[in-house]
């Protein structure tokens, strides 16, 4: 049986001893830097809204950035690689200490998205020298006006007569936008109408023709407004054209909104040693907080939901890792991580936030910190409705027309995931197949309340064959939503059980998770009968949805046990 504290990231055991060495000594090198650094000044830094230098001078020093987001193809080193697995660890390490720094690192992979899908040989030799001096990238591709709506760009890029451009426009909500290297701008030519006038260029910060406008946000993180006022754009500078340029935007967003799943997690796991010390230490008549039933109760929750959101994500990388033109299972297991992985984390906070109350304010605490930040990832690269909608269109194929798939392995293997610059076409999501859901929850049918939200998935099946959302009710964003997180549950449930499979979890926590799952699924089940266009019969489905959880006293007692444990367990030193 795994303990309490060896299923979260804790600096004082860290040792990724599943990686390669050099894997190993950066990430254990990430982890010593801010332990050094000491809370106090981490704290301080994120209430003064310091800009990141030190840390970037360290992550420069070390060759953090050129060795974990160098793919192979441009490596100039051995241990260059893009590697999703130790790319997962990193953004939990940053989570853990301070999104400021997990955003810096995660613009840098945006930025560096559109650089790596180009045939622009010299462009992505440029970007290979930068990342090796330490410098960071920026994603150019949301304007104040449009947002991240492509078809809308004001980014205009006027022919000069010699086979490059002049662009003239404002993008808006650009992280790294003060500092970048190299910017990754989206916009669109003025001399061709359509897709084919889309056009992605790289850019320069410290040219004179780009004119820093301000910091739009009050924080470390620079997430700026800049224009380029008849920036010059030679041919070397250009990566896309057209139609590639369209889904070299989108698919560098596949790459990057993964990071917010592995980012929540670290913010959740840093907050709850807080928590669950303080709670275990605070006298309340008479008694230790933790001895009232509610708390135990919502702590319990919490923690078995970060246990959730670890599996869940540990799953999802294997399937990007051995993602390609035949296999793109990817596509649906990314939404999920960026919508349910990160409201998941909000949920988290949320519960211990109730149980520690007041001490959640205060300044010497980095919890403070974590209930802020944790509200920012489900709100980044698209938020949760633009997510939910897109899984919606792998529904149907998910649940009712499974394939033979090949079994996807644990992928910590030291190789590169050439493949994620490699997507090709933005398009045929409706297509796309996926193994059988049902294998994962028969290897478990043993388990009480796996079994009890079995019969719930069995039933959102019958759902989508019988009373699915006709045409006119599919124009209701309100009510697919609420089909959307049904179907979520299910998919969440499943990687979470195929991770327990391969990693051993015992079943005794998997039980106490799942009750909660059951628990989520008749929520959302109740919620969708209350929509205004639910029809009777999607009401009555509904209603017969929901399901108690197989409960167990004794089970529930042993589960928060494990969590009493992670009193003490860690606390950043000053």
């Amino acid at each position: 049986m795994a303990d309490s504290a060896s299923l979260l990231f804790n600096p004082r055991t860290y040792d990724p001893e599943h990686f390669d060495p050099e894997t190993r000594r950066l990430l254990r090198a990430t982890v010593d830097w801010f332990e050094a650094r000491g809370k106090r000044r981490l704290i301080e830094d994120y209430r003064s809204r310091a800009w990141l230098g030190d840390f970037l001078d360290f992550a420069a020093r070390e060759g953090l950035f050129a060795t974990f987001l160098t793919p192979a193809s441009a490596a100039g080193k051995d241990d260059q690689r893009w590697d999703t697995a130790r790319i997962a660890a990193l953004n939990e390490i940053f989570g853990f200490y301070g999104l400021d720094y997990w955003y810096a690192w995660q613009v840098t992979i945006l930025g560096l998205g559109p650089v790596w899908q180009s045939d622009n040989a010299e462009a992505r030799a440029r970007a290979a020298e930068l990342l090796s001096q330490g410098e960071v990238f920026a994603f150019g591709l949301s304007e104040k006006t449009h947002g991240a709506d492509i078809y809308s760009t004001d980014m205009l890029l006027t022919p000069d007569g010699d086979g490059g451009f002049l662009a003239s426009g404002s993008k808006y909500y650009i992280g790294n936008g003060n500092a970048a290297g190299l910017v990754s701008v989206f916009g669109r030519r003025t001399d061709v109408e359509g897709p084919d006038g889309y056009v992605f260029f790289a850019a320069d910060s410290r040219h004179e023709a780009y004119r820093l406008v301000k910091n739009v946000v009050d924080s470390s993180k620079y997430v700026s407004e800049f224009r380029l006022a008849d920036y010059p754009v030679a041919p070397a500078d250009i990566l896309h054209t057209g139609r590639a340029a369209f889904d070299a935007a989108l698919n560098t967003v596949n790459v990057g909104k993964f990071n917010l799943c592995t980012a929540s997690i670290g913010i959740c796991e840093h907050a709850m040693y807080e928590a669950v010390t303080h709670a275990s230490n605070r006298i309340l008549y008479g008694r230790p907080v933790t001895a009232f039933p509610h708390v135990r109760r919502e702590l319990t929750d919490a923690y078995v939901r970060l246990v959730g959101m670890k599996l869940f994500s540990d799953r999802a990388v294997d399937y990007f890792r051995s993602a390609g033109p035949d296999d793109r299972r990817y596509l649906l297991f990314n939404p999920m991580t960026k919508m349910k992985v990160t409201t998941e984390g909000e949920k988290v906070i949320d519960l211990m936030w109730d149980v520690i109350a007041a001490k959640g304010f205060e300044k010497d605490n980095y919890f403070a910190q974590a209930a802020i930040e944790i509200r920012g990832l489900p709100k980044l690269e698209g938020t949760v409705h633009v997510n939910l909608a897109l899984i919606l269109k792998f529904m149907r194929n998910h649940l009712l027309n499974p394939v033979d798939y090949p079994a996807v392995p644990t992928r910590l293997d030291a190789a590169d995931d050439a493949f994620l610059f490699q997507q090709g076409p933005a398009r045929g999501l409706g297509s796309v197949r996926f193994h059988d859901w049902r294998t994962a929850f028969d290897a478990y049918a043993d388990v009480p309340n796996v079994a009890r939200f079995r019969e719930q998935a069995d039933a959102l099946c019958t759902f989508v064959e019988t009373a699915a959302p006709d045409e006119e009710q599919s124009r209701d964003l309100d009510l697919l939503l609420a089909v959307g997180q049904l179907f979520a549950l299910v998919v969440h449930g499943q990687l979470i059980l195929e991770q327990a499979r391969l990693t051993g979890l015992d079943e005794e926590l998997l039980d106490e998770l799942f009750a909660v799952l059951v628990r989520d699924f008749s929520a959302h089940a109740v919620e969708l009968h209350g929509k205004d266009s639910a029809t009777d019969d999607q009401q009555s489905w509904a209603l017969g949805a929901v399901r108690r959880p197989v409960v167990d006293a004794d089970r529930s007692t042993r589960i928060w046990e494990r969590v009493e444990a992670l009193s003490g367990a860690y606390e950043m030193g000053q």
